[in-house]
This record gives structure tokens, C-alpha cells and sequence, in this order.
């Protein structure tokens, strides 16, 4: 049998994809990109995370979705990376222009019917992150920990035959505070798109997919998420003046993309944990 035919796509949004971090899904992420041909990808922030970075953990998947992306820009596709608070290094360098290239902030661009859409990653509207800096990264270790208890239960389940949980999803969906700041967010980046006129406001950030129309006194805009690579694997995907969210669980095509044993990691989740109890365990430097 042949090769299937890649989806054509105008535009795409990923975000928090969080590269060499346990929670990450390189290998679904990989397998999604080699389905579908785009004309622009957008990588809207935390692409690589540089807070969790780890000489311990680079798995091979992790380079090949790097290597993918940068081998889309010998076949006429064109790239913008979007720093976030996770990969903020990279902010030094914004503006940065290689053939098809460019490294920046935020974006804006034009899309059919002369429509205009904002895209930024959305670290700017955490206090959190403007003002206790530390406070964030240890915010972010604790993440990492609770993917590592994750990690534990989903290899339980898997033995018992059951389907996998996420806890720090289930956390966010439940705790109001943390649907309050979601609430806020979208509020906040609609509010300022409205006042500078754009027709869609785009982030990542909050690992929350979304795609709705939010109405102020001011007027209207659409606020749309690319979601996140480590929950809810999803992204925003565009074509023809219609936007939607593409959710990697829903797509039997790119379930199907067989990739190379050289592109597949050696280990299974029970040695990644092992992996992860050694690392959280053995003493530091």
C-alpha cells in the first residue's frame, strides 16, 4: 500500500509542546506533523522547555520533531517561532530572519477577507511571571512532579487495562481558581485585541484549547488556544477563512504515520519512571 496523502493546511498554531520535560508527547507530535503539508507553522512559545531542561532526558523523538520542523523550511513551508516564558532565552534574539524563518514575540497576520489575527504566546498577562520569576519555576517543578505521579498511575492503569487519567488537567477543571484565571486571561486578550481592532486573538499558555467569540461594549472578537502537546494534544489549524481545533486523539490518519525505529525511543514507561524516581531522588551537585 501506498503512502497516504498529507492534509494541506494554510496555517498552523502549536503551543506548549515543552520538549525535553517527561509530560512531553514528541512522538504523537511527530506523527501528526508528518500527516499534514503546511504552508505556515506557528509555534506559539514553550516549544523547547529551557526551565526543565536535562542532560538526563533528550529522547530521540525530542530531536527528530526539531529536525522535522526545520526540514519543512527546505519544502517551501514557512516557520515563525513565538517565544513564550519557557523558552524566554530566545527573546534575545527576536527578530531574527533566516530565508523563511522568523523568530519574534507576536505576530500579526493577514488572513482572508482581511481579517487579522494577533498571535502571542500570553506569559505577558501572568503576574506571576512578571513579578516572582522564581515563584513560577518552582510553580513549574511541581508540575514536573506531578507528571512523574502520572507517569506511576498511568503505567497501573495501563497494566490493569484502563484508560489513562490526567491529574493535572482534572486539577485545573476542578479547582475555581484556577477556572477563574482562565476566565481572566481570555478576558484580558480579547479586551486589548478588541481596542486595537484585530479579528482574532491567538495563545497558548494555560494548556486550555478554545475557539470562541468574546463580547465586550467595545465590540467583539474571536479568542482562540492552541491548547498544549503535554494534556490535551491539540492545535489550531486553518484553511479558507475557517478556523478549528485539531485534537491528535481524533485523527485516525496521523495514528496510522509509521515513523523509523531510528525515531522511536528505546525506552517504555516503566523506564521512565524508573528514570524519573532516580532523578528526583539522588542527591545534587
Amino acid at each position: 500500500m501506498g503512502k497516504s496523502k498529507r492534509r494541506e493546511i494554510e496555517l498552523v498554531v502549536i503551543s506548549d509542546v515543552h520538549l525535553g520535560t517527561y509530560g512531553c508527547h514528541a512522538e504523537e507530535l511527530l506523527k501528526y506533523l508528518k500527516s499534514i503539508k503546511v504552508k505556515h507553522l506557528v509555534l506559539n512559545g514553550d516549544i523547547i522547555d529551557m526551565w526543565q531542561f536535562s542532560k538526563l532526558y533528550w529522547p530521540k523523538t525530542h530531536t527528530q520533531v526539531l529536525k522535522h520542523i526545520t526540514g519543512m523550511l527546505t519544502r517551501n513551508s514557512k516557520v515563525t517561532y513565538l517565544t513564550g516564558n519557557h523558552d524566554e532565552n530566545l527573546r534575545k534574539f527576536s527578530g531574527l530572519r533566516l530565508g523563511s524563518f522568523h523568530l519574534a514575540d507576536k505576530k500579526v497576520i493577514s488572513l482572508y477577507g482581511k481579517k487579522k489575527a494577533w498571535i502571542f504566546h500570553g506569559d505577558i498577562f501572568d503576574v506571576t511571571m512578571k513579578h516572582s520569576k522564581w515563584l513560577a519555576k518552582l510553580g513549574s517543578i511541581g508540575y514536573d512532579t506531578l507528571i512523574l505521579i502520572n507517569t506511576f498511575i498511568n503505567f497501573i492503569l495501563r497494566l490493569l487495562g484502563r484508560e489513562k487519567i490526567s491529574l493535572s488537567k482534572r486539577i485545573k477543571d476542578g479547582v475555581k481558581r484556577a477556572v477563574q484565571f482562565v476566565q481572566d486571561f481570555e478576558k484580558t486578550a480579547a479586551d486589548i485585541a478588541i481596542s486595537n481592532h484585530f479579528d482574532y486573538v491567538i495563545c497558548g499558555h494555560i494548556h486550555q484549547p478554545q475557539m470562541r467569540k468574546i463580547s465586550t461594549a467595545k465590540g467583539a472578537v474571536m479568542y482562540l488556544n492552541s491548547g498544549d502537546w503535554v494534556e490535551n494534544l491539540t492545535s489550531l489549524e486553518y484553511n479558507s477563512g475557517q478556523w478549528k481545533i485539531y485534537h491528535y486523539k481524533d485523527d485516525p490518519e496521523a495514528h496510522r504515520v509509521k515513523l523509523p525505529k531510528r525515531f522511536k525511543d528505546n525506552k517504555n514507561n516503566e523506564e521512565i519512571f524508573n528514570d524519573l524516581v532516580n532523578q528526583f531522588l539522588s542527591p545534587q551537585a
